[in-house]
């Protein structure tokens, strides 16, 4: 493939897979796509109730079984996306990067010293379905965003992600939203504007979303169960636009 499509991925020589490197100090971090055999490093991470207090997606206990049909959804989506990016540089190796509706890299990765890898988390872009509005408003608003095409300035994405509480707290989920959306998702995916949800208590969320540059919107003091059936208080609407 040319390196125009893949840029500004590097591509591992020995495995072939594209990584993209998280900045200083934390070079020794890399985002990858989806493998199989992150099905085992899933599981544990996503019973965590450190993790998971603070998510509303994933089901809860979560199982071997979810595990597998998750991971392999994410490897299809990238997959996807990287045989989007072979056929722009088959038909014409001299265009420019293509705009694209994702990003093939979301799963992070530390590095040893010995070179062996450590599961550390995902993080990913999504259309936003504006899942604490109101029934009626939030299926205008879904319908209307379904319905804008990739690279359309008016589309408007969400990102969520989730980290093992092994690593709380050292600023890597933070160098990692700010390296995808450097990197990425504004010059790859057209990404323009964004909105992400957070529970109310979650601070370290809002942290990690402020220094990149989102400011809160408003907070709903709507009460909605979290992954592991305990009722939260409300969420922060937070609001991100390219400058």
């Amino acid at each position: 493939m040319s390196h125009s499509q893949l840029h500004p991925l590097q591509v591992n020589p020995a495995t072939g897979e594209p990584y993209l490197r998280l900045g200083s100090p934390l070079e020794n971090i890399i985002l990858t796509p989806q493998r199989p055999s992150d099905v085992a490093f899933t599981v544990p991470i996503l019973n965590n109730p450190d993790v998971v207090r603070w998510l509303e997606g994933p089901p809860y206990p979560y199982t071997p079984s979810h595990a597998e049909s998750w991971v392999s959804s994410v490897i299809e989506e990238s997959d996807a996306i990287l045989r989007e990016l072979r056929g722009a540089s088959a038909k014409d190796p001299e265009a420019p990067p293509k705009i694209v509706g994702g990003c093939p890299v979301r799963i992070l990765r530390e590095i040893k010293e010995d070179g062996s890898e450590v599961y550390l988390g995902d993080i990913a872009f999504r259309r936003c379905v504006y899942p604490h509005e109101a029934p009626e408003e939030r299926l205008r608003l879904s319908e209307e965003n379904a319905r804008r095409q990739v690279g359309d300035p008016a589309l408007v994405w969400s990102i969520g992600y989730y980290l093992a509480s092994s690593h709380h707290g050292r600023g890597i989920m933070t160098m990692a939203l700010r390296t995808l959306l450097s990197a990425w998702a504004i010059p790859r995916m057209g990404v323009r504007r964004m909105r992400t949800e957070a529970f109310i208590g979650n601070i370290g969320s809002v942290r990690v979303f402020e220094k990149n540059g989102f400011v809160l919107n408003r907070t709903l003091e709507k009460e909605s169960p979290n992954c592991l059936g305990e009722t939260m208080p409300g969420s922060y609407i937070l609001w991100w636009e390219h400058p």
